[in-house]
């Protein structure tokens, strides 16, 4: 059987043409005759941009059948799969945030890459990979190689992702650079060393410059395409730092230059309407913008005083997220059972525990979002408001003002509340005016930071809450986690570690899982075999019987046992359910949450 390598001729160049492709195509029985003669009519018909595509691309764009995959198309990926093998070449993925673009961008000029249709990719030592979409041309290399001193090793990639990324890596790159040259001569380095120029607004780079909304509009589009969850702009000491957390992990995206990451963090304050000259305070913002589907995102601006300068984190919320079903979130029909019957009650407390990042305000706006009918009224009051939700009244904590949330909680007292959120139970005082209200005939949704759910019952005794009314109020608890799932095109079954099982599912016996699942990787999910996340939950309801052992002097270990006998499932225990299911994995189950204790 012919192979593609066989066409090319040594020693000279010979781009890929359409026919030999087709003729190659149709030899190995993934094409018919048929198609590939049309495939050829339409290409000698095709004008314009259609024209001048690359053979792969024109092939995919008109997706024809693969007939060694029954029902799949011939698309762009598995051509350049392919025409790697042909070629005898390695096949590389462009994931864009797995380049170093500020390193690999300045090796050759992007007019040199645009008319060889190629990408630097990595650089070490020794050698450089180079992506190219046409395996049997090599003029350029002997001029690279002379240039940079370098090895150049050859790959195949899509010819359209290097397109694409060309276009936009250069576009950055020349924002960046174009940002930091006005910006050189405005060297105040935002360091802690020079804490007293922090406020001088003479001395800060220029946000508007066109070149910095560039970068900013870059990163947002960027974002929304990898489904970050959080952007982070942290100053260093020599450099910015760009990471985005994706399905609960942090990537690093870019290092800008530290003036263009001032300016970038300026231009998103005047964005967020925050003080831009005030550098020594945390401040929170809000910023509300389009992705390019025309979806209308939120996001959450928050900045903080570093030693080098100032840190950004800017949480993206998506209104899908706040649409999301119980089942979508994760919870089991026991689990939503046991949910259900605590924010059904017509008054007392409802808590809902766990770490930053843990999912704990989706689920309460899903919670919230259900709740609210037109015949009640829902209040909430946080600091800052995590999502701007029309069918709820939101207040936001404001200190400058003595707004507090006792404060708040207070003031939404009068004004016939049926169901109040308090953001976050800290001290007395909150946890007192949340009492008042459930004592009142209230329903009060709020979170607490604790490890597990019966440690918050601890926590409240910690604060100063009398026991008998913890008692008399708190209707149950639920703690929760958030565990990356596995992605649905890529995933296969595995067998269980046995001894990994035991040790996630201990103290108890649980049987081995038939059902288990492994990542493997694939262009939907990165390469990294996960996709989205899910929560695992812990719901305790203080029952008739759990309720006696709520005392000042209180013995967790008894509560939590007694929990047990009455069906609530450690955090463990509930990720071995998804493990089970094939939903998740024993590795990201155990990274997330805390050991069982022993009941």
């Amino acid at each position: 059987m012919r192979k593609l390598a066989d066409l090319a001729l040594p020693g000279s160049d010979r781009p890929l043409d359409l026919a030999d492709l087709l003729n190659v195509l149709v030899e190995q029985g993934r094409l018919t005759q048929e198609t590939a003669e049309q495939l050829s009519m339409l290409r000698r018909a095709a004008t314009g941009e259609t024209a001048k595509l690359h053979p792969l691309e024109f092939i995919a764009g008109q997706a024809p059948d693969d007939l060694n995959r029954p029902g799949k198309k011939l698309d762009q990926d598995s051509l350049s799969r392919w025409l790697a093998v042909e070629a005898d070449q390695p096949f590389y993925r462009i994931d864009p945030l797995k380049i170093n673009v500020a390193a690999v961008i300045p090796l050759m000029s992007f007019a040199f890459a645009q008319r060889h249709r190629i990408l630097a990719l990595e650089l070490n030592e020794r050698e450089v990979v180079i992506a190219s979409a046409q395996p049997f041309v090599s003029s350029w290399e002997a001029n690279l190689v002379h240039v940079l001193k370098r090895e150049i090793k050859r790959v195949v990639a899509n010819p359209a992702d290097i397109q694409r990324y060309s276009v936009e890596f250069y576009r950055l790159a020349r924002s960046v650079t174009g940002a930091n040259a006005s910006d050189q001569k405005n060297s105040a380095i935002g360091n802690f060393e020079q804490l007293l120029n922090l406020g001088s607004m003479g001395q800060e780079p220029d946000a508007n410059d066109a070149h910095v909304v560039n970068i900013v509009d870059w990163l947002f589009q960027y974002a929304f395409e990898q489904r970050a969850s959080d952007i982070h702009i942290e100053p260093r000491r020599e450099s910015g730092s760009v990471r985005f957390r994706i399905d609960g992990v942090l990537h690093t995206v870019y290092q800008f230059p530290l003036q263009v990451a001032i300016a970038v963090v300026s231009r998103l304050k005047t964005l967020g309407r925050m003080n831009v000259a005030e550098k020594r305070k945390p401040q929170d913002g809000r910023i509300k913008t389009k992705s390019p589907q025309g979806n209308e995102i939120e996001l959450r601006l928050s900045t903080l005083p570093t030693a080098f300068g100032e840190k950004m984190v800017m949480r993206i919320f998506d209104p899908d997220v706040l649409l999301r079903s119980f089942d979508q979130l994760g919870f089991s029909a026991e689990d939503q059972r046991r949910w259900q019957s605590m924010v059904h009650q017509p008054n007392g407390i409802v808590l809902v525990t766990g770490p930053t990042g843990s999912g704990k305000t989706t689920t309460l706006y899903t919670t919230l979002k259900q709740l609210a009918t037109p015949e009640v009224n829902v209040c909430t009051i946080e600091d800052p408001i995590e999502m701007v939700e029309d069918s709820f009244n939101q207040m936001q904590v404001q200190h400058n003002i003595e707004l507090d949330f006792a404060g708040g909680v207070r003031a939404l007292m009068r004004q016939d509340p049926d169901i109040i959120m308090v953001g976050e139970i800290r001290d007395l005082e909150t946890a007192e005016m949340a009492i008042q209200a459930a004592l009142t005939g209230h329903l009060v949704l709020s979170t607490l930071h604790t490890n597990d759910a019966p440690s918050s019952v601890s926590r409240l005794i910690e604060l100063g809450v009398p026991a008998y009314l913890i008692k008399a109020t708190v209707l149950g608890v639920m703690a929760q986690r958030l565990v990356r799932t596995l992605c649905p095109h890529c995933k296969e079954p595995a067998p269980v570690d046995e001894d990994a099982w035991k040790e996630l599912t201990k103290p108890w016996n649980a049987p081995l899982p038939t059902q288990a699942h492994r990542p493997v990787g694939c262009p939907e999910c990165r390469d990294t075999g996960y996709r989205g996340r899910a929560g695992v939950y812990e719901l305790m309801l203080l029952s008739d019987t759990v309720k006696p052992l709520v005392q000042a002097d209180i013995d967790l270990n008894a509560l939590r046992r007694q929990a047990y006998k009455e069906g609530m499932h450690s955090l463990r225990l509930s990720g071995a359910q998804k493990v089970a299911a094939g939903l998740t994995t024993i590795e990201e189950v155990l990274r997330v949450t805390p050991t069982s204790q022993q009941a």
